[in-house]
């Protein structure tokens, strides 16, 4: 069981114990951990697993002397995952539809093991070692399984022109992964879409976003910056967003038309 996944009644009896044993209301342990009350209801029930430092934080505020840490890491394990990281992928893997604007690299659900494994090591600093780039790679590749989910999300991408020749890994490495794309792109549920780097307006200034509709069809938007990242449900913001992005589809190269750049891009490497 990985966190961001399914919770443990056992890990959330014994955060009980000790919250109980210390006099601290739902609402008082969550301002020590920067959770809602319902979202440490949520972990007590075993509903949801711990995130962020609960546990470190809940560990030493509660005198659990260890035990929380103890017992997390045998139910939960490490995911090697930012705990903004974690929230978004509960939300992604039953999303019905996705749609991603991307301007400085392919988007990860398009990424081949090569690929990811150069955008990984190009992440100098702080350096990861080699367990924990593979431990990365293979967590994006498992996202990827939701292209062939049944029935299918919706998928749209927007990449910037500049993603598609910036030769991260190498000359070789880049030409999988522009085919790769091409395979993709060729899926009924599937829609990849080129921005060039030579239009004088353009909707996407603000950076990147993903755009999600749950199976509910509720929307959501995800904003990934260097310190977190955070989603946007409310309105007028949640409209804005949508709005732009598609702004950004019409400013784009039609499917057709960003498949037969791509391809030319990789027949030139």
């Amino acid at each position: 069981m990985h966190s961001g996944e399914r919770g443990s009644e056992t890990f959330g009896a014994l955060l009980r114990f000790y919250r109980e044993r210390a006099g601290l209301t739902l609402e008082a342990l969550g301002a020590h951990v920067q959770y809602s009350k319902s979202q440490v209801a949520m972990v007590e029930r075993g509903e949801r697993a711990p995130k962020g430092k609960l546990v470190e934080i809940a560990d030493q505020v509660l005198g659990a002397q260890g035990a929380l840490t103890l017992l997390a890491e045998k139910e939960f394990g490490g995911s090697g995952l930012r705990p903004w990281t974690e929230d978004y992928l509960a939300e992604e893997r039953n999303a019905s539809s996705i749609h991603s604007y991307q301007s400085h690299v392919i988007p990860g659900l398009l990424q081949t093991r090569a690929y990811a494994q150069a955008v990984y090591n190009s992440s100098c600093f702080p350096s990861l070692d080699d367990d924990e780039v593979e431990k990365q790679v293979e967590a994006r590749l498992k996202r990827q399984q939701l292209i062939h989910r049944k029935p299918p999300p919706n998928l749209g991408f927007v990449v910037e022109q500049s993603a598609l020749t910036r030769p991260l890994g190498g000359p070789s490495v880049l030409k999988e992964q522009l085919h790769h794309i091409l395979d993709v792109g060729r899926l009924r549920h599937v829609e990849i879409q080129v921005m060039l780097h030579d239009r004088e307006t353009h909707a996407g200034l603000a950076g990147p976003r993903i755009l999600l509709e749950t199976a509910e069809r509720r929307q959501l938007a995800y904003i990934e910056g260097h310190k977190g990242g955070y989603f946007v449900s409310e309105q007028p913001d949640l409209a804005d967003l949508f709005g732009r992005y598609g702004i950004l589809r019409a400013q784009a190269l039609t499917p057709e038309e960003s498949a037969k750049l791509i391809g030319q891009v990789a027949q030139d490497l």
